[in-house]
């Protein structure tokens, strides 16, 4: 059997979704709405995230097809709607990488990775018109992700700290300034000085090339997993975690920390 073009899938899921919201298509798939899709193209965003965590193609490959469904998805509805269709998102996305990339489908030239950067700022300067660098980075993002992504696109036009150890520097500055908040119990500024301590941290984690959100999420699963053997051991003993001691699940806690991680 002769393989279909990526034309050909494409333009056949393309017809499925269109199928699937017509008149005589699913019910469930008729009544959605952009909202209503909003909860289930983030969980499929996460999903692709997991998987990339587990270094598991398999999954990725089917994540992957799921968040291209919520993209025809939306634009079938576009369609509908009269505002937008496929064939625009494509004209649009062709259109902007062309143009943010000149020095691959134009005549200019860069030297490296910064430069190439930089120069992507520039255009995206020139598209802003009055709107800030910072302006389409949504509220809405988890804010270790918000804060990394403004300080990285700062960066890019210069706007950052020369090494991780003046960063270090701002950290304990930060820090210093958190606890003489706590010192004075004044709430408001404990929570502005914490704020501005975990937006230092993030930066120097990017300065360390590492990711803040990955590296808390691993810690999120290390906790995850210890806690869960406390439990687990307290149960052998006919204990419930509510009934036990601090000092027991401190026991228990140090122990696990001995034990290989599941997750690691």
């Amino acid at each position: 059997m002769e393989r279909k073009t990526v034309g050909e899938l494409f333009e056949e899921l393309v017809d499925i979704v269109a199928q699937l919201r017509g008149e005589h298509g699913c019910p469930w798939d008729r009544e959605q709405t952009r909202t209503t899709l909003k909860p289930l193209m983030l969980e499929e965003l996460y999903e692709a995230f997991d998987a990339i965590d587990r270094e598991d193609e398999e999954a990725l490959r089917e994540e992957l097809g799921d968040m291209l469904l919520h993209i025809v998805f939306h634009a079938q509805i576009g369609k509908e709607k009269s505002s937008f269709t496929i064939e625009d998102i494509l004209t649009y996305i062709i259109a902007k990488m062309k143009k943010r990339h000149p020095h691959v489908f134009g005549e200019a030239s860069v030297k490296d990775v910064e430069e190439v950067l930089l120069n992507w700022e520039k255009i995206k300067e020139k598209e802003r018109k009055s709107e800030g660098m910072l302006a389409s980075l949504p509220r809405s993002l988890p804010a270790i992700l918000r804060a990394f992504s403004m300080q990285a696109r700062v960066a890019r036009v210069g706007f950052d700290w020369k090494d991780a150890r003046d960063v270090e520097k701002k950290v304990e500055e930060e820090w210093r300034e958190f606890k003489e908040a706590w010192k004075n119990a004044d709430q408001k500024r404990m929570e502005e000085e914490l704020g501005d301590l975990l937006f230092a941290l993030v930066n120097l984690a990017r300065h360390l090339g590492i990711q803040p959100e990955d590296a808390l999420q691993k810690a999120c699963d290390r906790f995850a997993e210890r806690f869960a053997f406390i439990e687990e051991n307290l149960r052998a003993l006919g204990k419930d975690v509510s009934e036990a001691s601090l000092e027991e699940m401190d026991a228990l806690w140090e122990k696990a920390k001995r034990e290989p991680l599941k997750h690691s």
